[in-house]
């Protein structure tokens, strides 16, 4: 068990976009430590969101995706006498967008087909529509943390 919790690590924003938002996903997208193919894959994305768009701000469609795949509710475990309970809990900010990159790249990921930025981007709009498997994860959260709500009660 830790003894205290590790201090959080500044991010700082990224160098096209001034956006810590944008940085923070190219940091999650990280493969074996190649950070200039992550980040050229990002652009590449918000280039092909800003063309699909018909000339909108990718950086505003990105961060109104994000808002949408970013759950309010989860169930977390917790052990009373011998049962172990899923009980409905308020999501904090700085897991609610970890949980939403990581929801937006693992659909990206399973998409078939095409370049990432391309699968990426496709990600992105449809969770700016409000449609996708990111979109479907965060209903399927909420749902079990509607269903789980008689055990509210238990909350840590």
């Amino acid at each position: 068990m830790r003894r205290a919790k590790p201090e959080k690590r500044e991010i700082l924003p990224d160098i096209r976009y001034n956006s810590v938002a944008i940085q923070t996903m190219i940091h999650h997208m990280l493969h074996r430590g190649k950070k200039s193919t992550a980040t050229s894959v990002m652009y590449d994305t918000l280039d092909i969101i800003r063309e699909r768009s018909g000339g909108k701000d990718p950086v505003e469609i990105f961060e109104t995706a994000m808002r949408n795949v970013a759950p309010a509710m989860e169930v977390r475990p917790r052990r009373v006498g011998g049962a172990t309970y899923q009980v409905p809990m308020e999501v904090p900010q700085a897991r609610r967008t970890t949980l939403a990159i990581r929801w937006v790249l693992d659909s990206s990921k399973a998409r078939s087909g095409k370049s990432f930025a391309e699968k990426l981007a496709d990600e992105l709009m449809d969770a700016f529509k409000n449609e996708g498997a990111a979109i479907r994860k965060r209903e399927e959260t909420h749902k079990m943390a509607d269903a789980n709500r008689a055990f509210s009660h238990y909350r840590m």
